[in-house]
């Protein structure tokens, strides 16, 4: 569809890439990766046709059409949101206004002339290409892709311009899945959706029939939505087959290769260099000499590009709080006739990792924001335990700092033992290097001054992290250092993500939002996904007054048959182990402290014991049930 040919690109003087050979085929899946500024979206304006090339050239097959859709910047305005989606078939609505009026047309004539012929014939011809591009379920279509994407249906009917840049990318992105290009380009199509967004539009890419190409910081979507990577890298495009797991280890599989090639070219230049030396003078030796002269000039050199530096800063590590974190009795939270959580409860223990889930408008954020005390609660109590300090990371948290500070200056406040190396380490870690350091907090954008927060919250020694979306504006590398950070960390954090790589690799129990309550989940976000799977399972089975007798008696019906995750099944014994370790050793506790208040010494020390004795008790209660609930689902 596409080729380039020795394409070269450049921006402020220096080339992004060159020397680029590359041919878009009809059915393509690529991902785009490398580190920011190395041109992957330049590259995707130049396959748009938006920019061109300094150098080479760029050939397209004719009736290639290419639908792009950048990072940010779309705005829309004068339609409906449902308008608008339908405005991309125009050449279909005037097909169907061109039915129309033939069929009124054909109303009016004799039906045996030769002009209802010719109309009736021109109407035939225009409806089968009607029909073979699904005109009749114009409509249908939108309604499903906005449904997809998180529109509900009463928002179809808002204005466009009522919403917000986030929402205004989500139309253009449901406009271009409409379209259907035969090359759709999408520059971070994951920034502006909610996990049930993001995990549709997967869904969708897997049966989209053309060719697409996706720059993406989100691992998991690059995962599943692509089976070829380019990377940009020194200012060469290099090519693997597979998708971004497949490109890690193919990568490191190259290096290792080329390492080896280096060394092994490196030991043969040597023993020539050393022959032509010892040789120089020695006419008998002329000859040779000359041979390995000229085999050491036709050489073609190997060269080892320069690594990716591998960042690593250990961020302070907070003082313990109690073993409840947090506790939610009986809480409401409503604005106005809208009710958010009705009747809530539960608890956070002391390292858990928490990820909420739902979708969007659920009450994500409202959580967190109960949490943190920033929102009162309609009804109810919720309580944060002994030595609780928290930390609570908005998604505007950038609207907090001090739009005169200078980054560095304004960091080193923080992190007072930290040597101004460290510090512009730490920073580089968030994409801020060089002279980008000294520059003053109001200057940045939204997503550079939230990056900047995103590295502040770190330094801050809190026990109890409250995160609103810490992976918006990340590259992959910054959510990298976000990762292990928070995996090291060795207090509790409650977390909102769209990242589900991010989630996996982080969460050690799922929260589900929605419908006013608040469902737990052990494990992270696929655990999460398979139990949900399961339940929908067991919902779907016959109850055993439904199932056959008789001669069938004893066979168990392939539909009742509970599918297991093999991959989850170590992890959930594993578990289950953890639980009983637990469980013996409250048992030895609550043991201990009744044998103890059984020998009275005292009105304060029998205070004490009581309350170990029930907290021990609640915690046995707890990790009894999460036993049960495991050894359900283990069969």
């Amino acid at each position: 569809m596409i080729q380039l040919s020795s394409a070269a690109k450049g921006f402020g003087g220096q080339n992004l890439f060159e020397s680029f050979d590359w041919l878009v085929t009809p059915l393509d899946r690529v991902g785009v990766v490398g580190a920011n500024g190395t041109g992957k979206s330049t590259l995707l304006k130049i396959l748009a046709g938006i920019e061109t090339l300094d150098q080479g050239s760029i050939t397209r097959m004719k009736g290639t059409t290419a639908g792009y859709l950048p990072q940010e910047g779309l705005t829309l305005s004068g339609s409906t949101v449902f308008a608008e989606c339908l405005s991309v078939f125009k050449d279909l609505n005037a097909i169907e206004l061109e039915m129309e009026w033939l069929t009124r047309r054909m109303g009016e004539l004799d039906h045996a002339s030769e002009e209802y012929r010719q109309v009736a014939e021109r109407f035939h011809r225009i409806e089968s290409e009607f029909v073979a591009r699904d005109g009749y379920a114009l409509e249908a279509q939108a309604g499903t892709v906005l449904a997809g994407l998180g529109f509900p249906k009463q928002d179809w009917t808002r204005r466009t311009e009522e919403f917000s840049g986030g929402w205004q990318m989500r139309i253009a992105l449901a406009k271009l899945l409409l379209e259907k290009p035969n090359l759709l380009l999408l520059d971070e199509p994951t920034n502006h959706l909610d996990l049930e967004a993001r995990n549709w539009v997967e869904q969708y890419l897997s049966s989209y029939p053309h060719a697409c190409v996706i720059i993406s910081h989100d691992r998991y979507f690059l995962d599943v939505t692509v089976a070829r990577i380019i990377e940009i890298w020194n200012r060469r495009v290099h090519f693997y087959a597979g998708n971004y797991d497949r490109y890690l280890a193919q990568k490191a599989e190259r290096r290792a290769q080329l390492e080896a090639a280096f060394r092994n070219q490196q030991d043969k230049l040597r023993q020539l260099e050393a022959f032509i030396n010892r040789f120089r003078f020695k006419a008998s030796k002329a000859r040779q000499v000359q041979s390995r002269i000229k085999e050491v000039e036709r050489m073609e050199k190997i060269e080892i590009p320069p690594e990716e530096k591998t960042i690593r800063f250990s961020f302070p590590q907070p003082k313990a709080s109690g073993r409840v974190v947090a506790e939610f009795h009986g809480v409401s939270k409503s604005y106005g006739p809208n009710q958010v959580f009705d009747k809530v409860g539960f608890l956070v223990e002391r390292g858990e990792r928490i990820a909420l889930v739902g979708p969007n408008g659920a009450g994500k954020s409202t959580l967190i924001k109960l949490m943190a005390g920033l929102e009162p609660v309609t009804a109810g109590d919720i309580r944060l335990g002994h030595n609780v300090v928290l930390e609570y990371f908005a998604q505007d948290q950038y609207k907090e700092l001090d739009p005169d500070s200078r980054l560095l200056d304004d960091l080193s406040t923080i992190a007072t033992r930290a040597s101004l190396g460290e510090l512009r380490t730490l920073l580089g870690c968030f994409l801020f290097s060089d002279d980008d350091v000294f520059k003053r907090l109001g200057v940045l954008s939204g997503g550079e001054r939230n990056r900047y927060a995103l590295a502040r919250v770190l330094l801050e020694p809190a026990n109890f992290l409250l995160l609103d979306e810490p992976t918006n504006h990340l590259d992959m590398r910054a959510k990298d250092i976000l990762l292990t950070a928070l995996e090291q960390y060795t207090g509790t954090v409650v977390f909102v993500s769209h990242d589900r790589y991010f989630i996996d690799k982080l969460a050690t129990r799922v929260f589900e939002i929605g419908g006013g309550e608040v469902h737990s989940y052990p494990g992270n976000y696929e655990d999460y996904l398979w139990r949900k799977s399961a339940d929908v399972a067991d919902a779907a089975r016959p109850s055993a007054s439904d199932e056959p007798s008789g001669p069938l008696e004893g066979i168990v019906p392939v539909a009742s048959i509970r599918r297991v995750n093999p991959q989850k099944l170590d992890r959930l014994r594993q578990r289950q182990q953890q639980l009983e370790g637990e469980i013996a050793r409250l048992e030895a506790e609550i043991g201990g402290c009744e044998q103890r208040l059984s020998a009275f010494a005292g009105a304060v020390e029998a205070r004490s014991l009581s309350a170990r004795l029930e907290a021990a008790r609640a915690e046995l209660e707890a990790r009894e049930s999460d036993w049960e609930s495991l050894s359900r689902d283990l069969g």
